[in-house]
């Protein structure tokens, strides 16, 4: 499906518009400023704050009272990487609010160029769980660095008409000899090595020691046979499953909801061992243009409509606890939620923030483990 297509498929609701960024971001094409429906003209774009984010959080289904109070939509530019952002912050490119996550909250801290949030000016804070931003590297002097919005797990997206499940659901079904050729990774360090942590028996406190790092490495090398593709590009992922070319693979939620609206059938384990819980946000320019519209766009990312469409539509967890009022716990259970979304928290592996050191190890030993070194 060419581009041309897949803007059709978008406006006929055959394509979600997540699908069709993280395609347009496969293809090497940026997407920035691209809401979908036309804008209307009651103010200059210049008017409005800029929302510095991911492919696929550029729409207005996640700015509905943003939009209400303001008529429009605010500006977007979108990156296809946390890192990728940091850089085009440090040279100098200014975004009202920006989106990374909270592992990465000390390094984007440490750049100068953000500026505690005032929770105050935020209606929607109050039902905010606490259990997202409630760390030392992010609050300061009771304001959080970086306000929680979306959340979700790391964890394997299996066919359960292929895949010859044997007990339990277990990070070990990426491991499995019997499913050799068949079995897929994310490619980034940033969750494969983690996972891998939590595949060998590595206590995450205790991953950046000698003995977890070679322990850590040692299991990778020996999965590293089995492993069909390693790739960040989920759309390939997703397709290798639909066709049956993979049988399992290392995903987000979103992978496994996406295969599902499309019929296909598919699971999303929950570990007995416990998944990798990864929690974003956003975070206030220190110059921002456009402070109060900039808390406007923070304020309704963390609303309850916003909620509602990132857990109905991506499969993802949401900042605000009342989001999961709209959704029967059937409905959530097969999302790999609750109607307590502190329960999915609290059993599964919250990445943290390592130095700056280690990270360029890691990502170093990583990339020779997937060249079969």
């Amino acid at each position: 499906m060419d581009v041309i297509d897949q803007l059709h498929a978008v406006r006929d609701g055959k394509l979600s518009r997540r699908a069709f960024n993280r395609s347009l971001l496969a293809l090497g094409i940026g997407v920035t400023a691209v809401p979908m429906g036309a804008r209307r003209a009651l103010a200059a774009p210049e008017d409005h704050p800029t929302f510095f984010t991911w492919g696929g959080y550029d729409i207005p289904d996640l700015f509905v009272d943003y939009q209400a109070k303001h008529g429009e939509l605010p500006n977007f530019s979108t990156f296809g990487g946390s890192e990728e952002a940091l850089v085009k912050l440090r040279s100098g490119f200014v975004a009202d609010v920006a989106h990374p996550c909270l592992s990465g909250v000390p390094r984007w801290v440490e750049s100068g160029l953000f500026q505690p949030i005032d929770t105050t000016r935020l209606s929607n804070w109050p039902d905010v769980m606490p259990e997202l931003y409630d760390t030392d590297f992010n609050m300061v002097d009771g304001k959080p660095w970086l306000v929680p919005f979306d959340w979700g797990q790391t964890s394997i997206t299996y066919r359960t008409d292929l895949f010859d499940l044997q007990g339990e659901e277990s990070w070990a079904m990426l491991s499995d000899p019997r499913h050799a050729g068949r079995l897929g990774m994310l490619a980034s360090g940033g969750d494969a090595w983690w996972c891998g942590a939590i595949m060998a028996g590595v206590p995450l406190d205790q991953i950046e020691s000698e003995e977890a790092f070679t322990k850590i490495s040692e299991f990778m090398r020996a999965q590293r046979p089995l492993i069909r593709i390693y790739t960040d590009d989920t759309t390939s992922l997703e397709q290798a499953l639909a066709s049956g070319e993979l049988v399992a693979a290392l995903t987000w939620n979103s992978s496994a909801v996406t295969l599902q609206a499309q019929g296909v059938p598919v699971a999303f384990a929950q570990p007995k061992e416990g998944a990798l819980t990864w929690v974003c946000g956003v975070m206030l320019h220190k110059d921002a243009p456009h402070v109060d519209r900039a808390y406007d766009v923070i304020d309704s990312l963390i609303s309850v409509p916003s909620g509602t469409f990132m857990i109905g539509s991506y499969g993802y967890g949401h900042a605000n606890r009342k989001a999961f009022d709209g959704f029967d716990e059937a409905t959530l259970k097969g999302l790999g939620l609750s109607k307590n979304p502190v329960e999915i928290l609290q059993a599964g592996h919250f990445q943290t923030p390592k130095s700056a050191e280690w990270e360029a190890r890691m990502n170093s030993t990583w990339e020779q483990i997937k060249a079969g070194f």
